[in-house]
């Protein structure tokens, strides 16, 4: 089947989940403002903006689904760091600067953490992360090396449909048997794998049409991930508060149904170059608001009336977001493309040189050694 036009729709979405979770973090988080926030703002509007992140899951399963179809494992994984590292690099140095410099938020970053940061495997290199913001990479990572498994075999629609099946059973089966924290939750990602497996149901039916197994998928991966989306809720609440998981429940609902709203092509109307521009942001933006634009909301609480201060300073994040994207990632993506491309020939080559005196070397005669008997 031929590719499809890109989905303008999706950048939108995408912006409105970081603009969810930029909202989140500014009005409703007490330490940016060194108080209780719902005395900052009582009606507390964005304190579900953490599923944001959900909708960002959900978008990924279906982006990444979309973007490796027809692709080789090594092409896939290759895009991928290539889109995921340039931005990161330059947030992991800027913040370990400023939380060195003006650590207000959160405590100086000693520099091996910072630069086991650097790899984006520093969870499971021991080192705490330099920005709050990266668990989610780490996620992110776990899916696109759990998803290159059936890139490496070739997409088709019975091994996308086998794997999202097989992946949701092991989470059925280590939720009910494994304890909470053992290793297997941390591979299967048991709280977050049903929302990527949903994205991946939602492409299938963009792609193939809805059926009733795309739907099978979709509906069981709301399902599993309704009892993580109370959980989260109930860790929202200060002590001694009761917050209901309803509101979240009905929340995620929603990333859902307009997930499938894309998927069925009703939302194909939606289209606009200037999404594509909102949507190149919303990395750098997601990466960089928390702890530069929330250092800057708590040096000027008290200063600036505070939703005019949130205003201003989510309004900085997004203009500083689009310059990282214009001068950091669009010049240096290339670059890295090349530099990775250039390192695998060599790797290469070389493998295929080390393979080929191989046999050269088996065939060397071994001379006795003339031991006295």
């Amino acid at each position: 089947m031929a590719a499809r036009p890109r989905l303008e729709v999706l950048d939108g979405l995408r912006f409105l989940a970081a603009l969810a979770v930029v909202a989140y973090h500014f009005t409703a988080m007490d330490r940016v403002w060194r108080r209780r926030a719902e005395e900052v703002f009582p009606d507390q509007f964005a304190f579900h903006g953490w599923l944001g992140v959900y909708l960002f899951f959900l978008i990924s399963g279906f982006v990444i689904c979309m973007s490796s179809w027809g692709r080789g494992v090594g092409s896939f994984l290759l895009s991928r760091a290539v889109r995921l590292y340039p931005a990161y690099w330059l947030s992991v140095l800027v913040i370990a600067v400023v939380a060195t410099t003006w650590p207000y938020l959160r405590p100086p970053v000693e520099w091996d953490a910072a630069l086991a940061n650097l790899t984006m495997f520093h969870e499971p290199l021991g080192q705490p992360a330099v920005a709050e913001v990266y668990w989610t990479l780490w996620a992110e990572l776990r899916f696109y090396l759990l998803f290159s498994l059936v890139v490496w075999r070739g997409l088709t629609y019975r091994r996308v449909v086998g794997f999202c099946l097989g992946w949701l059973g092991l989470v059925t089966v280590t939720k009910a048997l494994v304890p909470d924290g053992a290793l297997p939750h941390q591979v299967l990602m048991t709280d977050y794998a049903p929302l990527f497996t949903a994205g991946v149901g939602f492409y299938l039916m963009y792609r193939f049409g809805p059926t009733l197994l795309c739907w099978g998928i979709v509906a069981g991966s709301f399902l599993l991930s309704v009892p993580a989306t109370v959980y989260r809720a109930g860790r929202e609440a200060h002590v001694g508060e009761v917050v209901p998981g309803w509101p979240a429940v009905l929340l995620l609902g929603l990333c859902f149904l307009l997930m499938a709203a894309v998927a069925l092509g009703w939302l194909s109307w939606v289209r606009g170059r200037w999404l594509v521009v909102l949507g190149a942001t919303t990395y750098p933006l997601y990466l960089l608001h928390l702890d530069l634009g929330g250092l800057l909301i708590t040096r000027l609480r008290g200063s600036v009336p505070a939703p005019l201060l949130v205003a201003a300073v989510t309004a900085g994040m997004i203009v500083l977001a689009w310059l990282v994207h214009r001068y950091v990632e669009r010049p240096v993506a290339p670059l890295l493309r090349r530099a990775l491309l250039s390192l695998s020939g060599r790797l290469s080559r070389r493998t295929k040189a080390d393979r080929a005196a191989t046999p050269a070397a088996e065939e060397t005669p071994v001379t006795a050694s003339a031991e006295p008997r």
